[in-house]
């Protein structure tokens, strides 16, 4: 089972920024997720559009220039960063990357940087999953590049189990631990579709879900993650 590490190290530093992925990084995770939307065609890393929550600002993200927005604080003096400076930390490592799209008008911007992103950093689209749970932005991006692997996200669990990731033609189905059940990750694979579930902090999920053959979890604590992982074996 893979431990991706949810916004980074998330429980114990700033979430979604370059402190969190490269703690992860250390503590061994398998994959990084982060959250992205579209400021003036950049895309920035952060998981709500209103800044209250992560950072010292107020009010949302589109109020701002990306300049603006540069100079906040996220946590510990660390700066909200862009897709492409999270691409660039993790150019050298074995890791793979779960961008879930956020807001609107996310598909073009990321499509130009991921053409730059493997001529200027040799950057592997297919060390790169890209989830959300708006599903026409999904099927955007599968429709304009079929190689890309798309994670389905839902928090519910729907009547026809999988079947939606399915006909998004998905690589995997991103669950909600309250909701992933041993008939839902059946369906899955027999769909061939892989099974992420999030967000998986608690020994007693991890062990119920490692007993449902789940391929990944995302974690706020990796290391932890990776030792409770080790004890149960």
């Amino acid at each position: 089972m893979q431990i991706i590490a949810h916004r980074g190290a998330s429980g114990e530093y700033p979430e979604n920024t370059l402190l969190a992925i490269e703690q992860a990084i250390t503590q061994g995770a398998d994959a990084i997720e982060i959250d992205v939307f579209a400021v003036q065609g950049e895309l920035i890393v952060i998981h709500d559009h209103h800044l209250a929550r992560t950072t010292n600002g107020t009010g949302s993200i589109y109020q701002y220039s990306i300049e603006q927005l540069m100079q906040l604080d996220a946590g510990r003096g660390e700066r909200i960063p862009t897709l492409r400076q999270v691409l660039q930390l993790l150019q050298n490592t074995r890791l793979w990357l779960n961008i879930e799209l956020k807001g609107e008008n996310t598909v073009a911007p990321l499509l130009a940087l991921l053409d730059k992103a493997k001529q200027e950093l040799q950057f592997d689209s297919q060390r790169l999953l890209i989830s959300s749970f708006n599903h026409h932005l999904l099927a955007a991006l599968k429709l304009a590049q079929p190689e890309l692997k798309l994670g389905a996200l839902t928090a519910s669990l729907p009547l026809d189990y999988a079947a939606f990731a399915q006909q998004l033609q998905a690589h995997s189905v991103n669950c909600d631990v309250s909701f992933i059940n041993q008939a839902f990750v059946d369906d899955a694979k027999a769909r061939g579709l892989k099974v992420y579930v999030y967000t998986v902090d608690q020994a007693d999920d991890l062990s119920r879900l490692q007993q449902y053959g789940v391929d990944g979890i995302f974690s706020n604590y990796p290391a932890r993650s990776r030792t409770l992982l080790s004890t149960d074996n």
